[in-house]
């Protein structure tokens, strides 16, 4: 390719509406990336939380123990999470004398579905925006298409005699405007679907966890209550 068809004298030629959307699609390709490496690294960090946890959390060791260590910590994500605000409400609501051991569970769910709920749309967070770029930065790039495809015409229709080396370069910006939509969404697409499948199944691990140790808290109410009964 000849030095007048390349990328820098195409933009430079390409109209004000081209370039805008060039840019555009520069941007947003740079953003996807930033948070493509942001996410990569935030689930990669929730996957290794949830495995140490889950090796201490079923390793025996005393919930109450469990509890103070983590209550330590500047801050908590995910199973951590959920086990700290479950074990808190379990605990606040047997020392108010609720004698209902449904209702202590209840509060108890409540109390983790809660964090559930803010621990997705932590791990979620981002996603929407690669979800947008992935779909619409092909559009963009599609219009500026059209947009310098039409100009190109124009201007052909303006002379006498039209040669291929007239129209070439005007068509060839454009077509650019497409290959960088492209260039933003494939990847945008790539990574948002990837994230969301490992999204899914963190938060089925959660939900799983919250069950097990629903099980487990609810089975402490019930021997609370008998003995408290039998006094």
């Amino acid at each position: 390719m000849s030095s007048e068809l390349s990328f820098i004298d195409l933009f430079i030629q390409a109209s004000i509406l081209v370039q805008l959307v060039m840019l555009l699609l520069l941007a947003t390709s740079v953003v996807s990336w930033a948070f493509i490496f942001q996410r990569s690294k935030a689930l990669s960090r929730a996957k290794d939380e949830m495995k140490k946890f889950e090796d201490r959390f079923w390793s025996g060791v005393d919930l109450n123990k469990l509890y103070q260590e983590l209550s330590a910590r500047q801050s908590l994500q995910g199973m951590a999470h959920l086990f700290c605000a479950g074990f808190k409400e379990f605990v606040r609501l047997r020392k108010s004398n609720v004698s209902n051991s449904d209702d202590v569970m209840d509060g108890t769910s409540r109390a983790m579905r809660v964090s559930l709920s803010r621990e997705v749309d932590s791990l979620e967070s981002r996603l929407s925006f690669l979800a947008t770029a992935g779909s619409i930065s092909p559009y963009i790039g599609l219009f500026g298409t059209v947009w310098g495809i039409m100009n190109a015409f124009i201007a052909l229709g303006e002379v006498q005699q039209a040669t291929l080396a007239m129209v070439a370069p005007g068509i060839a910006e454009a077509l650019i405007a497409t290959a960088m939509g492209l260039f933003a969404a494939i990847p945008a697409v790539i990574a948002y679907n990837r994230f969301s499948n490992q999204v899914e199944k963190l938060e089925n691990s959660y939900v799983n966890f919250m069950e097990e140790f629903s099980s487990i808290l609810h089975r402490q109410a019930l021997a609370h209550r008998s003995d408290t009964g039998a006094q």
